[in-house]
This record gives structure tokens, C-alpha cells and sequence, in this order.
């Protein structure tokens, strides 16, 4: 076997200054590449690769932009590039949105703070400092914090987030229905308008047992009024394991029975099957919802607290001849098909419930994993009931699936802003800052911390800074027009006028400034310190294996 012989791939180890510029490159060219998304009159980017595949990808969320970067040839840039993608990734699937403002900010800190280390400060030093100064800018937020007021304000805050009226007046109207912890659907439309719907109750993706078990023929559903509810992971095999359960069903006075089981024996299918037991009573089984072991527990201990029942598992050895009726959940309705079941006003109680949606909201919050916050708002949206579905339509499949990603983005921004509150829009909010970072400055002794705050005075002005660039203003000039003493103030490029930012509508969510402003000084504080670069040798390549 043999090794490729690119240069770019050869080991070594980097040092300063090296190792700075190497990654300062890949920032900057990172930073090049999605600088233009930020504010109303973004431009878009086309992905190359879907290109060669005969599909044009129009791009304009950072994070996503900065996803479709997986390599940049030149090794010490390449780290440096990776290092802030990982950043913005992590940015948009924890809060949607941010993720511009973040790299401008990220860059401005990093280049600045390179300048000093390199005229002979201390990085460690200086990283502490750069930390305490982010944590002092988030306080100066809470200060500027207004809450959300119904759902014109939420759709002027989705507008600032993707610039599509429709689409912001139709999350606007959602959120207002289901709050910062309902459930939402994004689906593609069937043409080019949007389209809203609300569904009562709660549901799970999993369906039926088998097409036997529908009720109805004609919409390939089963319905079931005031049904009884097995809730378990249990297997059904043969046909007497179910006596028990008919037998309690009957006399708790349930009119119904569906059953929530792993497994469904062809000989238990046909009794379930019968028309004489199902004119007896109506009964149908879905499939246990989660895949995995910790889903699928999960799932029935919501389904148990929502319905009062109690949820059966093999883990504990739960049998089906032993199921009471104290056992099994009840509700006013419930329904499946082949892809879905669904629940309709619960039996549980209130209490309980309102103690399992506390503690589901505290884990989300605590929650860091994109994928552990996307599981728990499901499980949330099913305890809270009802689910708003927005259609997204457009004219072709290109420009839909943006608009999609833009629905998406624009939905965990809104759900961060219904919880944390609103800022002052167009980067007036770090703007804001500035005199409090200035008084800091002028209180700090160190030399050290002195040049932090240097550092962080002129970064907050960057995202401002560039809007008005992508815009297509001067900066400079419209800094001038901004009046020194009142707060909130910034300049309103659509309608080309300074004005109060909340007054006139123009605002952020605080959930998404605060993650983006920390997110991206910790981690230029962090990548200040980073003294050497370790390439590692190249991969075998197998293509030349004996």
C-alpha cells in the first residue's frame, strides 16, 4: 500500500506565529463566505457540489452555507475554517438563527486579538478577560429584555429572521396558538401559498398494527369514541392473552379498546379482526412508538401520565394475563392509520401532568444536543396537545425547500424569543453595550484586561457594521447620524431611516443573541490560545493495495 503524495497532506507540527495566520485564513475565508446572509438584503450562494449533481442548492443561512465548506486545501487554514464551522453548526440547531452575527463578531474578536498577542500580550490573560466581558454583555442584555405581545409582534420578529411576510404572518399566528413548547409541523405544500392547520390532541409516529384494523374504509382510519388504552411494549401471540384485557375493557365501561403493543400475531390479528367482536366492541392496535429502548419508554410514560393508565413493559416483566383495569389509560377519542396514532383530551391527571411538563421543560432547557432539544419539545407538544401544521408552498422544488429551512430556522428563533424575550433588532442590542464596556475600560488596570475590552468595544460594532455594508450604505456615515444619548437607536435600511428599533418593530430574540454573542467570543477567546497545529500523517490509500 502507498501514500498519496499531496503536499498539503504531508505530517508535521506548526508553531507560532504559523499557527495564527494558518487559521486566521481559514477564519476569514469562512467568515467571506457568509457575510453577505447577514440583514434584509442577503445574497445567496450556490452550493457546487449539488451542482454536479445536476441539482442547484440556493443558500442563504450561514450555518448552512458554512456546512457545505468540508475542506479548504490549505491544512492550517483548513483548522481554522472547521474550527468556526463547528461553531455556527452548533449555533443554528440549538437556536435557528444567529449564526452571521456570530461568525462577523467571531472574526472581529479573533483578528483583533491576534494583533495584541502578536505585539507581545498574553493569551491566557487576555482569554479570561475576553470570557468576564462576554458574561458583562449578556448582563447589559437583560437590561434591553422586553417580553413577546400576541402575534403581530411575533410575525414582525419572524420577518426580521427571513424576510417572507406570508410566511412570517403564518408562524406568527402559530406560535400565538401553541406557545414557545408546541408542536410544529413543516410540510411542502401542493401550491405556491401557505397553508395552516390546527390538530387537536396529541399524536405519535407510529400506525397501525395492520391494514385489517381500520374502521373506516373509505379515509383508512380507525376511529375509537371513549376508548380504553393498553399502554406496552409487550408482544401479543396468542389469541386467549387478550381475554383479559376485553374483559377488564368491558367492565371499566370504556365503548372502545386500542391497544399499544410491540407485536401482533396473525391468530391475535384475527380475533382483534373479527366483525362480531369489533361490532361487540371497536377495538384496533397501533405499534409502540421509539425505536430505541429510552424513546420508546419514554413515549409510554408520556402516554401513561396523559391517559392515567399505567405503561406495561417487558423490561419489568409485565404479562398480558395479568392486566387490570387500573392499568389501562382512558380518552375521550383516539385514531390511527398507517402511520400515525393519535389521542384526543386524556384522562390523566391534571397535576401529574402539569409536574411531567415541568420537569420535560427543565431538561430542555438544560438540554445542550440539538437532537436531545428535538425529542423533548415532541414529547412536550404531545403533553401540551394540539399541533399546528403549516403547508409551505412555492413556485418550484428549488426555492421551496429554502423556504422550508427558512420556516425551520425562523421557528427555534421564535420559540427562543416566547421564552427569553425580545432584543432591539439590526445589532443595536451589542451596539447598546458599548458604554458599559467603555466604563469597564476605563475602571481595568491590567494591561491584559484593558486591551480585552478594546477588543470587545470595537467587535460589538461588527454585525451593525455589516449590515449596513450588505445593504449598501456607508457605515461610517450612518454611524454619525445614530444620536449618542438614547439607547435603542439604529438605522432601519428598508426604510433607509435611524429609528427606534423595538418602536418600529425591528427586533431579535434574546435566546438567539445571547447563544450567538457568547458562543462566538468564547470560542475566539479560546482559539487565541491555540499555539501549535498537529497535521497527522496521510490515510493509507486502499485504492493502491497490492
Amino acid at each position: 500500500m502507498t501514500r498519496t503524495s499531496k503536499p498539503w497532506q504531508t505530517p508535521k507540527v506548526i508553531f507560532n506565529p504559523q499557527a495564527y495566520q494558518g487559521m486566521q485564513r481559514g477564519i476569514n475565508a469562512l467568515v467571506d463566505a457568509v457575510r453577505p446572509t447577514l440583514g434584509p438584503f442577503s445574497r445567496l450562494v450556490i452550493n457546487d457540489d449539488a451542482i454536479r449533481q445536476h441539482k442547484l442548492e440556493f443558500l442563504d443561512s450561514a450555518a448552512l452555507i458554512a456546512r457545505r465548506i468540508t475542506q479548504i486545501e490549505n491544512r492550517d487554514a483548513d483548522m481554522g475554517a472547521m474550527y468556526l464551522r463547528q461553531l455556527l453548526w452548533h449555533l443554528h440547531e440549538t437556536t435557528g438563527d444567529g449564526t452571521a452575527a456570530a461568525a462577523v463578531l467571531f472574526e472581529s474578536v479573533y483578528n483583533l486579538g491576534i494583533r495584541y498577542l502578536v505585539a507581545g500580550g498574553n493569551a491566557m490573560r487576555l482569554r479570561r478577560y475576553l470570557d468576564e466581558g462576554a458574561g458583562f454583555i449578556l448582563e447589559q442584555f437583560a437590561g434591553q429584555t422586553q417580553q413577546v405581545s400576541g402575534p403581530g409582534e411575533l410575525a414582525r420578529l419572524a420577518e426580521t429572521i427571513c424576510y417572507d411576510p406570508p410566511l412570517s404572518q403564518a408562524l406568527g399566528q402559530a406560535f400565538d396558538l401553541i406557545g414557545p413548547y408546541g408542536r410544529l409541523e413543516i410540510r411542502p405544500g401542493r401550491g405556491r401559498d401557505i397553508e395552516q392547520e390546527y390538530v387537536q390532541g396529541s399524536y405519535w409516529d407510529s400506525g397501525l398494527s395492520s391494514p385489517l384494523l381500520v374502521t373506516d374504509a373509505r379515509t383508512q382510519r380507525a376511529e375509537l369514541d371513549n376508548p380504553a388504552i393498553l399502554i406496552s411494549d409487550l408482544e401479543v401471540q396468542e389469541p386467549q392473552d387478550l381475554i383479559p384485557i376485553l374483559e377488564a375493557t368491558l367492565s371499566s365501561g370504556a365503548e372502545s379498546l386500542l391497544l399499544i403493543v410491540k407485536a401482533l400475531s396473525e391468530k391475535a390479528l384475527s380475533l382483534l379482526a373479527s366483525p362480531a367482536n369489533r361490532q361487540r366492541l371497536p377495538m384496533t392496535a397501533v405499534k409502540t412508538p421509539g425505536a430505541e429502548m429510552t424513546k420508546l419508554h419514554n413515549h409510554l410514560q408520556d402516554i401513561a401520565i396523559l391517559t392515567g393508565g399505567q405503561f406495561l413493559t417487558q423490561a419489568t416483566g409485565a404479562k398480558l394475563d395479568a392486566v387490570r383495569i387500573e392499568h389501562l389509560g382512558r380518552a375521550r377519542h383516539a385514531w390511527a392509520n398507517d402511520q400515525y396514532f393519535g389521542i384526543t383530551t386524556g384522562s390523566g391527571d391534571p397535576i401529574s401532568i402539569r409536574q411531567h411538563t415541568a420537569s420535560l421543560k427543565a431538561a430542555y432547557e438544560r438540554a445542550e444536543k440539538a437532537s436531545d432539544q428535538k425529542d423533548l419539545l415532541a414529547r412536550l407538544g404531545n403533553l401540551l396537545g394540539g399541533t399546528a401544521v403549516l403547508w409551505i408552498g412555492d413556485l418550484n422544488l428549488t426555492t421551496l425547500e429554502l423556504r422550508k429551512e427558512k420556516a425551520s430556522r425562523t421557528a427555534d428563533a421564535l420559540r427562543g424569543a416566547l421564552r427569553h424575550g425580545l432584543l432591539p433588532g439590526g445589532g443595536v442590542a451589542l451596539l447598546d453595550c458599548r458604554p458599559a464596556l467603555q466604563a469597564r475600560l476605563h475602571a481595568a488596570g491590567d494591561a491584559d484586561e484593558r486591551a480585552a475590552y478594546h477588543i470587545l468595544l470595537q467587535a460589538v460594532e461588527a454585525p451593525f457594521r455589516t449590515l449596513l455594508h450588505n445593504a449598501g450604505f456607508n457605515p461610517s456615515e450612518i454611524f454619525a447620524q445614530l444620536p449618542q444619548s438614547e439607547p435603542g437607536y439604529g438605522f432601519d435600511v428598508t426604510r433607509q431611516r435611524t429609528v427606534n428599533m423595538s418602536q418600529a418593530g425591528i427586533l431579535d430574540s434574546a435566546a438567539v443573541i445571547r447563544a450567538a454573542t457568547w458562543g462566538a467570543i468564547h470560542s475566539a477567546a479560546l482559539a487565541l490560545t491555540v499555539d501549535v497545529l498537529v497535521h497527522k500523517a496521510n490515510p493509507l490509500d486502499s485504492s493502491h493495495a497490492p
